[in-house]
């Protein structure tokens, strides 16, 4: 409780406390998700903190790939997207990128786009190939 001589906290204060309390019950909020399966997108209110980017793993990929792309669809008439997502198949609106190294054992990879993206598709649309290897488009 504020005591009554002390000045009100800020808007930045206020904003700071509020991002504080969800970053310290993320991972509350993520194990409760995986114990009663409950459907879960990603959204980005503040940017991530590169320091809690070390607790991430491969959870968070599917996450913000297949797990998005499903909520997304249940969207019905108002999904922007006509096609399949969060799938790799033909007609699928897939978006892809090559990493190298394996992610899924070292989510770091992926804070070095430049040098471990080697190839990337947005819409079966090539937008950056430096794999050496001929990617149909």
């Amino acid at each position: 409780m504020q005591a009554l001589d002390e000045a009100p906290p800020t808007a930045e204060e206020n904003v700071r406390q509020k991002k504080h309390t969800v970053v310290a019950r993320t991972d509350n909020a993520f194990r409760w998700v995986k114990q009663f399966g409950v459907k879960l997108a990603w959204g980005t209110d503040f940017p991530f903190m590169p320091a809690q980017n070390v607790k991430q793993n491969a959870d968070i990929l599917k996450l913000v790939t297949h797990d998005n792309a499903q909520l997304l669809a249940l969207s019905g008439p108002r999904n922007p997207y006509p096609g399949k997502l969060g799938v790799v198949q033909p007609g699928a609106l897939a978006d892809l990128i090559l990493v190298n190294g394996i992610p899924l054992e070292n989510l770091g990879l992926i804070a070095d786009p430049e040098q471990r993206f080697l190839v990337i598709m947005k819409d079966g649309r090539l937008y950056k190939n430096t794999a050496g290897t001929p990617i149909p488009s």
